[in-house]
């Protein structure tokens, strides 16, 4: 029952991932990119999920975004960063609260090191296409990050406060 509850906890932040993505999304003329809010739920799905689930979620969503919304040139590489974002949110959520640093304060760093991860990612992928006009995507991802970042803060403390969710939380991270 546990392992079922699990891959239906994935398949569920797989599609937050998705939708979050798709559901606003800001061109950037510079690289052919967006900005969007799906960069909450990648954090989150580390968070709740783990390294292994988190990662999964996080990746197939993203580029499943991409897929739908005609990005799909971007769909590999979205799959690495957002996997290495969710694997990072988890390694830094899991460290920080077992040094007990507040959740909160545990999950704004998770949102740094998204950001940071997501900003300098995308421009090496960027700058090897486009070159220099990859210099024209970071103010876009900042932004990107940054919104990841405040949504996140805002909905870990409710979606922690859902036993089901907080139960799995504890098994898998």
């Amino acid at each position: 029952m546990q392992h079922l509850k699990t891959l239906i906890y994935t398949a569920l932040f797989t599609a937050l991932c998705c939708i979050a993505t798709m559901l606003i999304q800001i061109p950037l003329a510079a690289t052919n990119g967006y900005i969007h809010l799906g960069d909450a739920f990648v954090i989150l799905s580390g968070i709740i999920l783990g390294r292994k689930y988190g990662g999964f979620a996080a990746g197939v969503g993203s580029a499943f975004a991409d897929l739908f919304t005609g990005y799909a040139y971007f769909a590999p590489v979205t799959f690495v960063i957002k996997f290495l974002v969710a694997f990072a949110s988890a390694v830094i959520f899991k460290t920080m609260t077992s040094k007990n640093v507040n959740k909160i304060f545990s999950v704004i760093l998770c949102g740094v090191s998204a950001t940071i991860l997501v900003t300098g990612l995308y421009f090496v992928y960027c700058y090897l296409t486009v070159g220099a006009a990859a210099l024209l995507s970071v103010p876009g991802n900042i932004v990107q990050g940054l919104s990841g970042l405040i949504i996140s803060a805002i909905l870990f403390p409710i979606l922690e406060a859902i036993p089901d969710v907080r139960a799995l939380k504890a098994r898998l991270n």
